[in-house]
C-alpha cells in the first residue's frame, strides 16, 4: 500500500510540473502564429468556419479539396472540366480555391454559361492554379503566372491577404500532397 501511495505521489508531482510547461509551450506557439503566418500552419479569418472531414496532407489536391464541404462546387466544376487528373498529376502547385460564397456571387446565368462551355470553364479554373508552391511569406507583394497563362497578384500582410486586389484569402496554407490551397471568397476571372 505504501508503494502505491509513493508511486501515485510521484506521478502527481510529475503531472503538476508538466502541466505548466505544456501550457507555457502552447502559449508561446499561439503567440508565434498570431504574429505572422507560418508556412507550416493555416491562417485566416475563415479557417475556423471551414469544416473539414479529414486530414488532407496526404491527399492529392482534388481529393483534399473534396474533404471540405465549402469547396464542393469547385470540385464539381473541376471534374466537369476534366481537370482532376491534370491537377492531381502536377507536383507542387498552388490553388486559389473559390468557396461556396464565391460561387454565390456569380449570377445563375453566368454560372450556367460557364458550366456549359468546357473551354471557358477550363480557362477560368486554370487561372486559379499556379504551377509552383506559394508560401505565405510570398503573398505580400506577389505576382504569379497561372496555369492558364495570365498573371495574378497577391497583396497584404500578417494574416490578411487579397488576390488581384479584390478576392480575400479567407483560409490559407492548407496542405495537400501535391499542393498548397488558399481558399478565396471570389471566383477569379482571367484578363480578357
Amino acid at each position: 500500500m505504501r508503494f502505491i501511495r509513493m508511486r501515485t505521489a510521484k506521478a502527481t508531482a510529475a503531472a503538476l510540473v508538466a502541466f505548466p510547461l505544456a501550457f507555457g509551450g502552447l502559449a508561446s506557439q499561439s503567440q508565434a502564429q498570431g504574429a505572422s503566418p507560418s508556412p507550416s500552419g493555416t491562417f485566416g479569418p475563415g479557417c475556423s468556419g471551414l469544416a473539414q472531414k479529414a486530414n488532407t496532407a496526404k491527399d492529392k489536391v482534388v481529393e483534399a479539396a473534396a474533404a471540405y464541404p465549402q469547396l464542393s462546387q469547385l470540385v464539381s466544376a473541376v471534374v466537369r472540366a476534366g481537370l482532376n487528373g491534370t491537377l492531381d498529376g502536377k507536383p507542387h502547385i498552388t490553388v486559389f480555391a473559390p468557396n461556396a460564397q464565391a460561387f454565390q456571387k456569380v449570377t445563375a446565368s453566368q454560372l450556367s454559361s460557364l458550366l456549359g462551355n468546357q473551354g471557358q470553364l477550363k480557362k477560368v479554373l486554370t487561372y486559379h492554379v499556379v504551377d509552383q508552391q506559394i508560401n505565405p511569406d510570398q503573398l505580400s507583394h506577389g505576382s504569379f503566372t497561372t496555369v492558364e497563362g495570365s498573371k495574378l497578384t497577391t497583396s497584404g500582410s500578417g494574416t490578411s491577404f487579397k488576390v488581384n486586389g479584390k478576392a480575400n484569402i479567407v483560409c490559407g496554407n492548407i496542405k495537400a500532397a501535391n499542393a498548397t490551397i488558399y481558399v478565396v471568397d471570389t471566383v477569379l476571372q482571367p484578363p480578357s
